[in-house]
């Protein structure tokens, strides 16, 4: 990979499996929008970025310090996809669903936007999800200005802590907003330290994460691997269900991907979801 600045963005080249559209759509996150050209804009750890592609360059906004302080982190630049890819080639099964997701980057997403993120998702399909977060932002997030339009932060644990549950009735997520402020007071009291969680052991994060009301096995999962980046969390979904049922029968081992299952997961998911017309997450 090679870094060069030009006019106010970096250019990235010599990266391999970096598709924008499949990390951006795939499921793991909700904060990045799609314009007319086909890049990118959105906002992680309180910064606002545009990212794109042009030919067999990305280019992402900012200086340098920018993208060696966030971006190269976030995107999951230094970790080599296609060796994974070849990795989890195990059957036929896999070899369409990596050659099918071939681009996708699992991002290093904030710890407690991860946790709040995927308890709103829960029975939830991706445009509402992003909606409510969304609204979310805007009702509680810090207001910033990127490119002459206005963008918000993902409000902190301690902000949602500071609230009734009655003043999350603009988000209309329902029973969720309970779940979200208990997280939240959670999180901010220190009775869920996310990042000791991150150093922990993957049973120690699941088991204190299900602690949290509104959380199981599958949201537990998803923040393990989305916020956590325990790469080998298998979360699962209906979909995920159906697919490991068909192709591998009730006794399947996610074991079998280690130490990349999570990774696995995200090929599976973003095959099996695209092979269906319904949205449902």
């Amino acid at each position: 990979m090679k870094v060069y600045k030009r006019n106010g963005e970096i250019e990235i080249t010599d990266v391999s499996d970096f598709d924008l559209k499949k990390t951006f759509e795939c499921g793991q996150c909700f904060r990045w929008n799609v314009d007319e050209s086909g890049a990118y804009t959105g906002v992680a750890y309180g910064r606002a970025a545009k990212i794109r592609r042009f030919n067999e360059s990305v280019f992402i906004s900012g200086s340098v310090e920018d993208f060696e302080s966030l971006w190269r982190g976030y995107f999951d630049l230094d970790r080599d996809y296609v060796k994974i890819r070849q990795l989890l080639c195990i059957d036929d099964f896999m070899q369409n669903a990596t050659s099918f997701g071939a681009g996708i980057r699992l991002l290093r997403q904030d710890k407690w936007e991860a946790l709040c993120s995927f308890i709103i998702s829960q029975n939830n399909n991706i445009p509402r999800i992003k909606a409510i977060i969304s609204t979310l932002c805007r009702e509680f997030g810090e207001h910033l200005v990127f490119e002459n339009e206005c963008f918000y932060t993902f409000p902190s644990a301690e902000k949602l802590a500071s609230i009734d549950v009655e003043q999350l009735a603009p988000l209309r997520c329902g029973y969720r907003s309970e779940y979200i402020v208990n997280a939240a007071r959670m999180v901010a009291g220190g009775f869920v330290d996310l990042d000791e969680l991150a150093g922990s052991t993957p049973h120690t994060a699941r088991a204190v994460l299900k602690k949290l009301h509104g959380v199981g096995n599958k949201v537990a999962d998803c923040v393990m691997l989305y916020g956590l980046n325990m790469h080998d969390s298998f979360p699962l979904d209906v979909w995920m269900k159906r697919a490991v049922a068909l192709h591998y029968g009730p006794n399947f081992n996610p074991a079998v991907f280690s130490p990349y299952a999570g990774i696995a997961q995200q090929y599976i998911f973003h095959y099996v979801r695209n092979m269906s017309a319904s949205p449902v997450f």
